[in-house]
């Protein structure tokens, strides 16, 4: 498997590379502000209208960061994705490009 296959937080924006290095997550940042940014760069990684389960979701995270469970989490609390009782996920936030 590629280890990056979509190229998430390759480039990131100025100011969230204090928190990635080398396109993997080291740090969540405290702001929400910017955790929000950062958190919706990973959503990119999920073409909208299309649903995941729940391992496709953790292989995807797991390329960018050590903790995919809390980002998981992350991504869920601050409505970049949401997800059924049978752990099926979509995105339901987010910038589109």
């Amino acid at each position: 498997m590629d280890e990056n296959p979509r190229g998430l937080l390759k480039d990131p924006p100025l100011e969230l590379r204090p928190f990635v290095t080398g396109g993997r997550i080291t740090a969540m940042p405290a702001k929400r502000t910017r955790r929000r940014l950062l958190l919706d760069q990973v959503v990119q990684a999920f073409e909208p209208g299309r649903r995941y389960p729940e391992a496709a979701v953790d292989d995807v995270l797991r390329h960018v960061s050590d903790d995919h469970c809390a980002l998981r989490r992350y991504l869920i609390d601050e409505q970049f994705m949401s997800r059924t009782a049978a752990g099926v996920y979509w995105r339901a936030g987010g910038t589109v490009s």
